[in-house]
């Protein structure tokens, strides 16, 4: 028969029994953040993994439209759990779309009965906006009160002021009529630490006391903040954006949304950036963000209890953190849209453009800077670019592409090292140690001791005629005679010089400490330090070329458009241009990144130049590796995550991924009336699988549906203490029509109703680069594998995601492309009958017989007319 045929060719060799199971709670939690494993976990495995009743976890298989259960039809009143998932797994998106329609459906069904029913009706249907709403509220709220009280604790770390406790140095300032223009940050009411201890505001006693406060506040701050978030919320540590996109995707990982990940996440922010760590608050900000639209979406049935749906309130609050993080709605939305969302339909792009108009509105109503804006760094260019000036644009985007290949290698590396030594093991001490690096080496260099945020502001801000800043100490003509805007091109003075040397210290400073502090236990965000690296590296090219253009003039790439006394170059947009490179050689992100920085210029002008510098970042970065450190760190923790954006080259087969394995046991599976309640229930106990292919017979092997073991253990169950004649010897049928049975048989049990009629199939030679299209384009945890309609194994997503790990490290692609498309699909067996060689289920180099037969196929090819 052709069942045994297919098992001597070695279809049946595996089961599922290969696959580990879950590891415990401390496996999976790795210091202060959670780390999973392909090896360990079991995030998408329909068939490992503990599925007791005791549980409230269902897995469901993914079908089509009419693959949803009924199985409340077959008991008298729900059963709790039903509908669920357990942590550290993935939703079956298919199941959950299915819920949503049946229950539009049935709401649209019932509105017409009665005025309640329609006032439901309207509520359901105004809930996705009230939700987004107040979304955005409470995200523009937090995000005011962190800026807030970031800015009052870093200014905390040099001194108090004394007639209001509560405000910043600037803010101290601002009502004091003994401030001079020339010394604008001091005033009487602004006390530094050296003048409380010891009396003094100058000297070498005075900054010793400085620079030990200075360190004394930075390791307080931090030690706080590893704490907090050690003991009451592990999962506040890092910048979230990693962990957003793999829930974002369907994975489930409770608690990383909750209210007391917001609430530490919120006050230890604001602890990290006061510490003067290399980290920014802009990443985290997209995490509070989805907190709060997570802990919302609770208070509206339509999101609570639809896991799909509630994605879709996700994608909008990720919009509304980075609108608030930037200032940036429309980039927000882009943002979320390019770099976190996996499914984004129509109404989430309206609907995450409300959420990020209302986060900004209240932003901008807080007003949390004092200059009007929504960030401190806003600034406006009036001086045109030119075309000469896109070759220094480009050289910025090589170097924010080789900036964000060697970050991602690098940190990625010293965080795999982290997880493997005992260094690991104290993350507090790591903090504390990095804390003190970096404040030791911080304070003598005016850039570094700068909040990252303001030192951005700084090297944003053109030079005019009222900034005091060392960068713009040029040598002024003394022939001008008035006060303008645009101030012309002028010799660097010695204070730019000075402050050139500083800013390379400091370009180095921030290189190094970055690669160490992204990934510690803290809220770390990497916008704002990447920001920060090629902001400080565009402002010295600006300043060259700046000067170059002064002193050489009469080149001839100057001479058409720079004259002598013109205003010709901008630094500082120069450092905006290397702002944008950097973030995008480190993140990969482009058409949302220009968006966001054009929004922070407020200038169409500068899009070319932007667009330019982004582009050539990307590239440059993607010629080393496409990962984003994003994606990189997904990867490194094991989160089970398929990037739309990487490319499958390989020529597998369905046949290689899928399990069962060779040396497995055969296949469980059900058969449709041929097994007793027993059987049933011996299976279930003797296994650990979530779900049974059910097939016509032993004989036919042939695929009619499948069965979820939790559904099955909850009809059974109820079927025993509600139907009379239930007894372990009752048939079990999952066909349409119970078969006849001798008169003396007990009754049989009929489970039609649980069976998934419709499951997602594909043949044995499915080309896998199909089958990781269809995973990732309907969200399935789960196929099954059949041949001529006989059920051969199955794949899940946590098979593919293994497979693909084994393919990256076993390059040599199957065949060419040619004679993949020709042949459909590589033979199993070589020209000598032999099988072809294999390892680790990746097929080998060619054997010099169909090395030759390639070559003189090419040749047919080439020589053929199409």
């Amino acid at each position: 028969m052709e069942s045994e045929q297919l098992f001597h060719r070695g279809y049946y060799r595996n089961s599922y029994n290969s696959i580990t199971s879950a590891s415990s709670d401390e496996e999976l939690l790795d210091g202060a953040g959670v780390i999973m494993d392909f090896q360990t976990s079991e995030d998408d495995n329909l068939l490992d993994g503990d599925a007791s009743i005791g549980t409230h976890y269902t897995m469901t298989n993914g079908g089509s439209i009419n693959s949803s259960t009924h199985l409340l039809d077959l008991l008298d009143e729900p059963i709790p759990g039903v509908g669920t998932y357990d942590d550290f797994h993935t939703i079956d998106w298919v199941r959950e779309k299915c819920k949503d329609r049946e229950r539009h459906r049935r709401i649209n069904s019932k509105k017409k009965e009665s005025a309640w029913e329609m006032t439901k009706s309207l509520y359901d249907a105004w809930s996705g906006w009230l939700v987004v709403t107040l979304t955005g509220l409470a995200s523009g709220a937090l995000a005011g009160l962190i800026d807030i009280a970031a800015d009052w604790m870093t200014d905390l770390k040099e001194g108090i002021c004394l007639s209001a406790l509560w405000f910043n140095h600037e803010q101290c300032c601002w009502g004091s009529n003994e401030t001079t223009f020339e010394e604008r940050d001091k005033c009487p009411q602004w006390k530094t630490w050296a003048e409380l201890i010891i009396g003094q505001a100058e000297g070498p006693g005075s900054y010793i006391m400085n620079y030990i406060m200075y360190i004394f506040w930075a390791l307080s701050f931090a030690f706080l903040a590893v704490s907090l978030v050690k003991v009451f919320a592990p999962y506040a540590c890092g910048s979230g954006i990693p962990e957003i996109k793999t829930i974002l995707s369907g994975f489930i990982i409770r608690g990383y949304l909750g209210k007391w990940t917001l609430m530490i996440k919120t006050i230890t922010l604001v602890l990290a950036v006061a510490s003067g760590l290399s980290l920014g608050k802009e990443g985290p900000l997209v995490h509070v963000a989805c907190c709060c639209g997570n802990i919302f979406s609770y208070l509206f049935p339509k999101y609570s209890t639809n896991e799909a749906k509630k994605r879709e309130v996700l994608s909008a609050a990720s919009a509304a953190g980075v609108s608030v993080a930037f200032g940036a709605p429309i980039g927000g939305v882009l943002f979320s849209l390019e770099e976190v969302s996996y499914y984004f339909p129509l109404k989430t792009l309206w609907r995450s453009f409300f959420a990020a108009l209302v986060a900004a509105f209240v932003l901008r109503s807080i007003n949390p800077f004092g200059n009007s804006r929504l960030v401190l760094f806003y600034v406006e260019y009036h001086t045109p670019w030119y075309l000469f000036e896109l070759l220094p644009f480009i050289l910025l985007g090589v170097f924010g592409g080789l900036w964000g290949a060697f970050f991602i290698r690098a940190n990625i590396a010293w965080c795999r090292r982290r997880k493997s030594t005992k260094f690991g093991k104290y993350p507090v001490l790591e903090v504390i140690i990095v804390a003190a690096i970096t404040a030791v080496i911080a304070f003598p260099n005016p850039y570094t001791r700068l909040n990252t945020s303001e030192l951005i502001k700084e090297l944003f801000t053109d030079c005019g005629p009222l900034e005091s800043s060392s960068l713009c100490d040029y040598r002024n003509d003394m022939n001008a005679s008035k006060i303008v805007d645009d101030i012309p091109d002028r010799p660097a003075g010695t204070g730019v010089y000075s402050a050139i040397w500083q800013l390379c210290l400091a370009l180095i400073f921030k290189i190094i400490m970055t690669v160490f502090t992204f990934g510690i236990k803290v809220p770390s965000g990497l916008f704002i330090p990447s920001m920060a690296i090629g902001a400080i590296a565009g402002r010295i090219v600006g300043i060259a070329v700046e000067q170059l253009a002064y002193y050489h003039h009469d080149w001839f790439f100057f001479k058409e458009w720079c004259e002598v006394g013109a205003d010709c170059i901008t630094p500082g947009l120069y450092a905006m241009v290397g702002a944008a490179a950097c973030l995008g050689g480190v993140t990969r992100m482009t058409v949302s990144l220009v968006v966001i920085v054009f929004e922070l210029t407020g200038g169409l002008e500068y899009i070319v130049p932007l667009m330019a510098a982004v582009m050539t970042s990307k590239w440059v970065g993607d010629a080393f590796g496409r990962e984003g450190i994003y994606e990189a760190h997904i990867r490194l923790n094991g989160y089970p995550f398929l990037d739309a954006k990487e490319e499958f080259t390989h020529t597998t087969l369905a046949a290689d991924v899928m399990r069962p394995r060779r040396s497995d046991p055969p296949l469980a599976v059900l058969t449709q009336d041929n097994m007793t309640v027993e059987d049933i229930e011996n299976l279930i106990n003797e296994t650990s699988y979530n779900g049974f292919p059910v097939i016509m017979s032993k004989e036919s092997q042939r695929l009619v549906g499948f069965a979820l073991r939790r559904d099955l253990t909850i009809a059974i169950e109820s079927a025993r203490k509600k139907q009379e004649g239930i007894v372990g010897s009752s048939r079990v049928c999952f066909a349409q029509h119970t078969p006849s049975l001798p008169a003396e048989s007990p009754r049989p049990l009929k489970l039609r109703s649980i069976l998934d009629m419709s499951p997602f199939t594909v043949t044995d030679h499915t080309p896998m680069e199909i089958v990781v299209d269809i995973f990732r384009k309907l969200g399935l945890r789960q196929c099954l594998v059949t041949h001529n309609g006989i059920v051969l194994g199955i794949i899940t997503k946590k098979n593919i995601l293994e497979h693909l790990e084994q393919l990256k490290q076993h390059v040599e692609p199957l065949a060419p492309p040619w004679y993949y498309n020709k042949k459909r699909y590589p033979p199993s067996y070589g020209p000598d009958g032999k099988p072809r060689p294999r390892l680790n289920n990746v097929q080998l180099k060619p054997i010099a017989e169909e090395r030759e037969e390639t070559e003189e196929e090419v040749h047919l090819l080439n020589s053929t007319t199409l």
